[in-house]
């Protein structure tokens, strides 16, 4: 996502690209929203009879928590509704959330497949899936920003770092978004 955002300005992140269509800021609203209800839901996820493992459910919610080419209605509680006046804020929130997903994957020692809770959209699923599909999301995203940045036809080039909201504090974040994947808790059959 961070490479989504290089060269957005505050202002270009608050244009609407058309009629029913977000803005950069909404979409990063809504990543930062999402992060904080999944995470929540795995708080208060319950303790199952055993482990579920589906590895076609995880390589569907792999494959297709990224692809922009089947669009999907939100649940109401992760809509854009402006949350956020600035982006570098929206920004900050989802930092926040990832940076606590990540201590909690650091510091479990539950089986993530025998704890399962109920997403709005997908039905129950376990806690392991719940962090594919975290882990996954913020790049379909990142891929409707840069849609929204081609249909606003915008330059983006040359040194804007300090007036982006991206800017270079997102570094270690990002780094640590990178490494959310790989991380064994998530990726171990």
């Amino acid at each position: 996502m961070r490479a989504a955002l290089d060269g957005v300005t505050e202002e270009l992140a608050t244009q609407v690209p058309g009629e029913g269509r977000w803005s950069i800021l909404q979409c990063v609203e809504h990543v930062a929203t999402v992060e904080a209800v999944l995470f929540s839901l795995i708080q208060g996820a319950q303790q199952a009879d055993g482990p579920t493992v589906s590895a076609q459910r995880e390589a569907m919610i792999l494959e297709r928590g990224a692809d922009r080419t089947n669009k999907r209605k939100s649940p109401e509680t992760a809509l854009p509704q402006g949350r956020f006046a600035l982006l570098r804020d929206a920004l900050m929130s989802f930092h926040a959330s990832r940076d606590r997903t990540i201590h909690f994957l650091e510091t479990n020692q539950q089986d993530l497949r025998a704890m399962v809770a109920v997403h709005p959209l997908m039905g129950s699923l376990n806690c392991h899936e719940f962090l594919l599909l975290m882990a996954v999301h913020p790049a379909r995203h990142a891929r409707q920003i840069e849609e929204i940045k081609a249909s606003l036809d915008s330059s983006y080039s040359g040194d804007h770092e300090s007036k982006t909201a991206a800017g270079p504090s997102t570094a270690l974040a990002a780094k640590r978004t990178a490494n959310f994947a790989q991380n064994d808790r998530i990726t171990k059959n």
